[in-house]
């Protein structure tokens, strides 16, 4: 996790282990945010009308 932290947001070991999982939780919570809405999840249906729409052949 402290590894992902540096890469991520930029943090030293020391500033992932004097931040608490809420700090941790918070400075997430903005990269989330940074990136914009979620894409929906693809499920069973979308890639059933995809196939039907553009067949293999």
């Amino acid at each position: 996790m402290a590894g992902q932290a540096g890469l991520l947001l930029g943090w030293r070991p020391d500033e992932f282990w004097r931040a608490t999982p809420a700090e941790l939780a918070d400075a997430l919570a903005v990269l989330r945010d940074l990136a914009g809405p979620q894409v929906t999840p693809f499920d069973r249906s979308a890639l059933a009308k995809m196939m039907e729409r553009h067949p293999d052949g």
